[in-house]
């Protein structure tokens, strides 16, 4: 079936037309019109709040941009979603992350069955087995408890669990949770190095169990293990668990099947933690913290079905970076987080933003004839302040930011500290915010007393777009909607651009040709390859002897 060309529709014509009339506009001017700016473009989700008036953005944009996910099927395409039909088109599925944080009452229809009754259950097989381990009930092969937990998994399987592990740090309160997920045998080996493997569970996370990174990080716990329990294999049942579906090869690993916790095709492994992958976060913050980090999602799935649209937080996120993309040509965008607890939360959104929409073809194959997906990347604050925001106060590129801050600290600070760190912490996000949106101009740089061969150096631009995004504090709820707000800021920019934002065919080539490379590197007949590869795996095959 044909896909829309969105450039074909009048609201992005419209669009054209503004970006060469308003585009420029000066945020000093944007404020110094509108005295009530600040008041109009912000927005509630759920406990979050998100101040877009610090954007390049008029009226007749957001009017534009709003007729433009009209034009393209952006409610149709969200309907679809929660209904349980088949828009990841390239690999006939459902798309189903949603479902995860479904109420028992709801219904979330996939092929004539409703899944939540089954998403509930497993749920409560991995609630009850964390209740277990936390207790001290679960014991290891020699009837100790288990203190440690490793997750060995890769993408969804590891960024996701690992980002909201870290996020809920203040919260966590059952046996210490470590990930791994790097092939590199250094990734393993400095986990272990300091485990007791007396009291250490290994969670496999891999829903194919046939995952290459995965497996092999797997076998070498394994290995580990027997050899420092000195056990045969009937150990590894009492140390590892397994997040997947395939039942015989769990079984042909030494897992026993009755401690494997199975998922969906329909859950995507990047919006895969609120699904049993996140078991190693409910083991280290407890089932009731894991529950309102679910119910924090939901009320952000709420926020999206109901909201009109100028105060739909996620509809006007993704807008705005449309706006940013298409027609200002913006290539990036910054994600800063004021709390040293999200450090994460920039990686874990490059592989939700960067894999869904990293797309040169729309649903129907025919390749797009404009920019999608956008470069994400991020660090906390401050550190970020001393590293790359040089570049986006005074270089040559526009870097739209996204910032995150909290009124409240969590920490284990005494009281007094704790708040001058947090007010430190805070006014940094704001004064950031406030020096890219309205710079330093020459003028104002001489009344300071500046020579003036060092005036224009010490010039900033300023008009540099943000977003601020803050909250009471960083519960597991809030983790919860700051996740759900991007992953639908994501869906409907990609409904905006026609593609598919489900799949991630661009992640498969490499991971062939490596399959056909690691025989030849080991001393296997070598096949065809370009000429640099060849070398390589002569010089390689040199140095391993």
């Amino acid at each position: 079936m044909a896909a829309l060309d969105p450039t074909s529709t009048s609201a992005w014509n419209s669009l054209d037309d503004l970006a060469h009339k308003v585009g420029d506009t000066s945020l000093r001017d944007l404020f110094a019109e509108d005295t009530q700016r600040a008041e109009k473009l912000t927005v509630s989700a759920g406990d979050l709040t998100v101040d877009f008036s610090k954007n390049r953005v008029t009226d007749a944009v957001l009017d534009a941009l709003i007729k433009l996910a009209e034009e393209t099927g952006v409610q149709k395409k969200i309907d679809a979603m929660f209904a349980g039909e088949h828009i990841n088109n390239t690999e006939d599925r459902a798309v189903g992350h949603v479902a995860l944080r479904m109420a028992n009452e709801q219904s979330f229809v996939v092929d004539g069955e409703n899944m939540v009754p089954a998403i509930h259950a497993v749920m409560e097989r991995a609630r009850a087995f964390a209740e277990q381990v936390r207790s001290g009930t679960w014991k290891g092969h020699t009837g100790k408890a288990i203190t440690d937990v490793v997750n060995i998994g890769i993408g969804g399987s590891d960024l996701g669990p690992a980002m909201a592990y870290r996020a809920l740090a203040p919260f966590h309160d059952g046996p210490r949770v470590h990930f791994v997920s790097n092939v590199d045998g250094a990734d393993l080996g400095r986990v272990v190095a300091n485990l007791n493997a007396e009291q250490t569970l290994f969670i496999v996370a891999s829903k194919s169990f046939t995952t290459i990174e995965t497996l092999t990080n797997a076998e070498s716990a394994r290995e580990w293990l027997l050899r420092e329990l000195q056990a045969d294999t009937s150990a590894v049942a009492k140390h590892f668990v397994a997040l997947s579906t395939n039942a015989q090869a769990v079984g042909e690993f030494g897992i026993d099947t009755e401690n494997m916790f199975g998922f969906w095709d329909w859950v995507g492994g990047r919006y895969s933690v609120p699904s049993v992958i996140g078991l190693s976060v409910m083991l280290g913050v407890g089932p009731t913290h894991f529950t309102a980090f679910l119910d924090g999602f939901a009320k952000i799935d709420d926020h999206l079905r109901i909201a009109p649209a100028r105060d739909n937080a996620p509809l006007l996120m993704a807008l705005i970076g449309v706006w940013y993309r298409n027609f200002l040509d913006f290539p990036a965008v910054a994600v800063l987080p004021y709390n040293n607890d999200l450090a994460r939360f920039p990686a874990y959104l490059q592989q939700l933003d960067m894999e869904s929409n990293g797309k040169r073809v729309r649903t129907d194959g025919v390749p797009v004839t404009y920019e999608t997906g956008p470069i994400v990347f991020g660090e906390p604050g401050t550190n970020g302040q001393h590293a790359f925001y040089q570049l986006i106060h005074q270089g040559t590129t526009t870097i739209p930011c996204e910032f995150i801050g909290f009124f409240n600290a969590i920490d284990t600070l005494a009281e007094e500290r704790a708040w001058v760190h947090n007010d430190q912490l805070f006014a940094n996000m704001i004064a950031q915010a406030e020096a890219l949106a309205f710079g330093e101009t020459a003028d104002e740089v001489r009344a300071t007393g500046v020579e003036e061969a060092l005036v224009e150096a010490r010039t900033f631009p300023g008009n540099t777009p943000s977003t601020l995004i803050v909250a009471d504090a960083l519960t597991p709820s809030v983790l919860g909607q700051l996740i759900a707000l991007y992953e639908h800021k994501v869906l409907i920019q990609g409904a905006i651009w026609q593609i598919n934002s489900f799949d991630q065919w661009g992640v498969q080539l490499g991971k062939v040709l490596a399959k056909v490379i690691e025989p030849e590197l080991a001393g296997g007949e070598t096949g065809t390859h370009d000429a640099s590869t060849t070398a390589m795996i002569a010089a390689y095959r040199a140095k391993r002897g």
